[in-house]
Parts: structure tokens; C-alpha cells; sequence
């Protein structure tokens, strides 16, 4: 039963407010951080997703599903579509190379200031992962604040969510 006339939302909460404003950048970019560290050390994609996925749940707390819609304006199936391709194609690459299934491959720089900078191949796919991990996050977001952001004359649900 849904109460008409009411906002379902809480009150804004002023401390949340200015410390989401500092803490939301650190944060994401500890995930950053965690997702390009993590073939030398422990973090990668699927933890680095899972970081920055709290940062906009922390995000969803303070202004529910508008504010993460707001700060993140892409739709989460296109996250997971493009980290789920971008996964794929590193993953067979190896076999169009010759190699097997997912293995990887290293490449070292010599960049002027940096010195040699190495990468593998399982940098691109971790950032799959990670696209694939934040989107689900969104859309996780997404339905759980769907129900409190529905218009009151709206129907409860549709034809197939009534016949349950």
C-alpha cells in the first residue's frame, strides 16, 4: 500500500552532504588506483569496481536514485556491455596472436621522465572487469531506488509482476 501526498524520501542530512563531496573523489580514485595496481599486487578490476561501486552507494544514501543518476548518466547495461566486450576481445586476442585463451602479453617502454614503464595485456581486462562490476552496481542502484521514485498514480506493477 502506498501513501499519496508523502515524500518516501529522508531528510538531507547537511554532514553527509559536505563529507560525500570529499570523500566521493578519494574514493574513486583509491579504485583507480587498486584497478592499475593489481596484476603487480593485491586489487584489480573485480575490487577496484567493487570500491568505486561503494562510493555511489555512498552516493544513493545521501540523495537516492536521482543523485546517482545525476553523477553517473550512463546507463549501466552500457558499462556492462562495453567492460563485458572490452573483456572478450582482450581474452581472444591472445588466440588471434597464436597464443591461448587469455594469455598475456608484456610490453615495456622507455618513457623519457617515468623510465621503463611495463604493462600486460590483463590491464585492458581488468578495466573490463571493472566497467562490468560498476555497472552492475548501477543497476543494482537503479531498481532498489526504482519503487521510491515511481509517481504515486502510477501503477504498483505490470501485468506480469500482478499475476505473481
Amino acid at each position: 500500500m502506498r501513501v499519496t501526498g508523502r515524500s518516501t524520501r529522508p531528510p538531507q542530512s547537511l554532514i553527509l552532504d559536505t563529507c560525500l563531496g570529499a570523500v566521493f573523489h578519494t574514493v574513486l580514485v583509491f579504485s583507480l588506483f587498486l584497478l592499475f595496481a593489481g596484476h603487480n599486487a593485491p586489487g584489480g578490476g573485480f575490487i577496484g569496481g567493487l570500491v568505486a561501486g561503494a562510493a555511489f552507494v555512498l552516493h544513493y544514501v545521501a540523495g537516492g536514485t536521482g543523485q546517482v543518476t545525476r553523477i553517473a548518466p550512463v546507463a549501466p547495461f552500457v558499462l556492462m556491455g562495453s567492460g563485458l566486450t572490452l573483456a572478450v576481445l582482450v581474452g581472444m586476442g591472445a588466440l588471434l596472436a597464436g597464443g591461448q585463451l587469455l594469455e598475456s602479453g608484456v610490453l615495456s617502454l622507455d618513457v623519457p621522465v617515468l623510465g621503463t614503464v611495463k604493462t600486460t595485456s590483463a590491464l585492458p581486462f581488468d578495466v573490463g572487469v571493472y566497467l562490468i562490476v560498476v555497472g552492475l552496481v548501477l543497476a543494482v542502484l537503479g531498481s532498489l531506488g526504482g519503487e521510491a521514485d515511481r509517481p504515486a498514480d502510477e501503477p504498483e506493477g505490470t501485468g506480469e509482476a500482478r499475476a505473481r
